[in-house]
């Protein structure tokens, strides 16, 4: 059978697959893991909200899907080593690096902390997260989805200027390892979610409403230049990231993808 007579649904499957998830109790993640167990996968879940997890791994079980979590502080990278430790022999095909924070913050109030935890949480764990990896499957090859912004390739909301360049660091770190380990079979692209929204965002956006007003402005004047006129939700990121994982997007490597309605073509 040749590649272009495969049946969809066998491109789309995950049968027989690991996917490990960050960030996957609320969310994108949450969504994410969804459509992985749906699609056949065996699941890793990571999270620093352990009931989330667990609650999230109850729903998956009674779909008959093998659900791990894993209680971890992305942001030490002590954390992350003992969970490779932990995972060691049996390493997931398809890493998802979703986690992440976006505290808002003017830039000149922004202090060594927020910078520090902002790039931990944002950068540092996603490149220690595909050493590990890389480093666990480098005779097997694997995909890598990572999670970046919108806000990475045009800064438009106000208070995020340190938020910008930890999303900016994800997509040259995806296309430096796509470049560097194609040929030993790892598929690295980037998914960039935009105007999509979940517990977080709604936290972030009633934040807002208690700050100053050019950031309520700002959030308006996104949500108007969306052309598909309203925002999005973790599913629809979720559904790129199921093509992404699975065979559907084979020859896919090194990409951005937006999922963000249109905005960054506006």
């Amino acid at each position: 059978m040749n590649k272009g007579s495969v049946p969809i649904a066998q491109l789309i499957s995950l049968k027989g697959r690991t996917a490990l998830v960050t960030g996957s109790a609320v969310g994108i993640g949450r969504a994410i893991a969804q459509r992985y167990a749906e699609a056949g996968c065996e699941l890793d879940l990571v999270d620093i909200d352990k009931d989330g997890l667990l609650k999230l791994k109850g729903e998956l079980s009674q779909t008959g899907t093998e659900v791990e979590v894993h209680e971890v502080d992305i942001s030490k990278k002590e954390e992350i080593d003992a969970l490779w430790k932990e995972l060691k022999g049996s390493p997931p095909d398809i890493l998802v690096n979703n986690a992440g924070i976006y505290p808002f913050k003017d830039f000149l109030e922004v202090d060594e902390a927020l910078l520090k935890r902002t790039m931990d949480i944002n950068f540092s764990s996603v490149f220690w997260m595909c050493q590990k990896m890389i480093e666990s499957r480098i005779n097997k090859g694997g995909v890598i989805i990572n999670v970046g912004s919108i806000e990475a390739i045009l800064p438009f909301k106000d208070a995020l200027a340190h938020y910008g360049p930890s999303k900016a660091g994800v997509i040259a770190l995806s296309r430096a390892l796509a470049r560097d380990y194609g040929k030993k079979g790892f598929r690295v692209n980037v998914l960039l979610p935009g105007g999509i929204v979940t517990p977080g965002t709604k936290r972030a956006a009633e934040g807002i409403l208690r700050m100053e007003f050019g950031l309520v402005k700002s959030g308006v004047e996104f949500r108007a230049r969306l052309p598909l006129g309203r925002f999005g939700d973790p599913d629809e990121v979720a559904r790129m990231a199921l093509v992404l994982a699975s065979d559907l997007s084979s020859y896919v490597s090194g990409a951005l993808i937006a999922v963000d309605g249109g905005f960054l073509s506006a």
